[in-house]
């Protein structure tokens, strides 16, 4: 039977990320997130309160009243189902809190469990420019689906900030410290640290600024704590790389830079590498490294996913406007020319917002796969090239699914509800059609 509280707690989740994926002003967005940060602080007292109605029911009364619960639990789309992690997820292991003036860390933990959801899923099939995705990433939180494709426009400008750091790095270490959560309901450790970067209140007095221009650094925002993540890091890389020239440390400076991240600058100096000895080094720190380098080919992948392949011109550049949301939720009657809407797209809005986008408003396609069918000319599905658009399910009025294609048999869209924006091959009996 199904607990009231997950159901209430769901619900919650569901109504936050779709006001978060809407086209909504951001005072409005955060009004919402504030009152269903304080509804899921009550949930605990709602569902009790729903338990004692039930238990005084009659036993005839009690079952269709439960009944009903479990009905609206199954309603609930998988994206938000979610709260619960799977047995077999690792709990992760108390976190070593960095303090960039101590030598020794701080040691703490958010206490927090990774909700997963197999990153297989957004690639229905590797692309062939692409290795496998590495075994260092067994999924992903749910909560990444959604979240990801807002931080990915400035985990690539915090990328290059510097030669030694990376996007997908400070993409697989954002993974790894909060799974992309951020806004006024992100975890906050034991020991303090705060935000999507968990940063403690000293490390974000010299980082925090303002990157996003909103006249405010905040520690539980995107822009501010990703730009912050950047510069520290780059920070870390080149005073590793200033002792390793004077020759009193040793290792890979990336490394070196990631754990000084989680443990403290002065933990490496006092290691003369990568910190070691303590049980929290151990435990902690050096897996953290291993799951951040070893998830950085995956987030590459989901940054760049089409890398290698012959992408250019304007068609290019409409498999990138679309790329830009992979992983966010299919939504019925979700997007249009202006972005994602109700938390998401359907495959015509997303077809609708990449053509515009990539054309400078210059195309507007119709609404609906039906009539996006009459935009444009057909061409043979063998003479498709990236950005041009791909119908099936075709019924009597027509085709009722449209994609972008990409090349090497791929396509980009968003498929179905209960589904997520991404890549897989070319369905059987789709035709082609060239918009721009």
């Amino acid at each position: 039977m199904s607990d009231p509280y997950a159901v209430i707690v769901a619900v919650l989740v569901a109504v936050g990320g779709a006001v978060q994926g809407a086209n909504l002003p951001d005072p409005i967005k955060d009004q919402v997130a504030d009152s269903v940060q304080v509804a899921e602080q009550a949930a605990p007292q709602v569902a009790s309160q729903v338990n004692q109605i039930l238990s005084s029911l009659p036993e005839p009364a009690q079952q269709f009243a439960q009944k009903s619960i479990d009905d609206a639990a199954a309603a609930l789309p998988p994206v938000v189902q979610a709260e619960a992690p799977p047995p077999s997820v690792e709990v992760a292991p108390p976190e070593v809190r960095r303090d960039e003036s101590a030598a020794d860390p701080v040691v703490g933990s958010n206490g927090q469990q990774n909700d997963m959801l197999n990153a297989a899923q957004l690639y229905d099939s590797p692309i062939e420019s692409h290795p496998p995705i590495p075994s260092a990433i067994a999924g992903l939180n749910s909560v990444v689906v959604g979240a990801f494709p807002i931080f990915r426009p400035w985990l690539n400008k915090a990328g290059q900030l510097c030669d030694g750091i990376k996007p997908e790095t400070i993409a697989a270490l954002y993974s790894a410290e909060n799974n992309f959560r951020y806004g006024p309901s992100a975890p906050v450790s034991i020991s303090g640290a705060k935000g999507p970067g968990q940063f403690m209140d000293a490390t974000w007095a010299k980082y925090g600024k303002d990157a996003d221009g909103d006249g405010k650094a905040d520690v539980l925002g995107v822009a501010d704590s990703v730009m912050a993540t950047g510069h520290l890091l780059c920070d870390l890389y080149a005073q590793v790389d200033q002792w390793k020239a004077r020759g009193i440390v040793t290792g890979d400076s990336l490394d070196l830079a990631i754990a000084g991240y989680n443990a403290g600058a002065g933990a490496v100096l006092q290691s003369r590498g990568m910190p070691s000895g303590s049980p929290d080094y151990e435990n902690q720190t050096k897996p953290y490294v291993r799951k951040i380098r070893g998830s950085e080919e995956y987030f590459r992948r989901m940054l760049s996913p089409f890398s290698g392949l012959p992408l250019s011109g304007l068609g290019g550049q409409i498999v990138d406007r679309a790329t830009t949301f992979l992983g966010l939720p299919y939504v019925w009657g979700g997007g249009d020319i202006d972005g994602p809407s109700g938390g998401g797209f359907d495959c015509s809005g997303l077809t609708s917002y990449a053509v515009h986008a990539a054309t400078s408003g210059k195309v507007t396609l119709p609404r609906t796969s039906e009539t996006q069918w009459n935009i444009g000319v057909e061409i043979p599905l063998e003479q498709a090239v990236a950005g041009d658009l791909l119908f099936g399910n075709w019924g009597p009025a027509g085709p009722g699914h449209v994609a972008i294609y990409v090349g090497n048999g791929q396509m980009i869209h968003a498929p179905t509800t209960g589904d997520v924006v991404r890549i897989g091959p070319v369905f059987d009996n789709m035709k082609a059609r060239r918009v721009i």
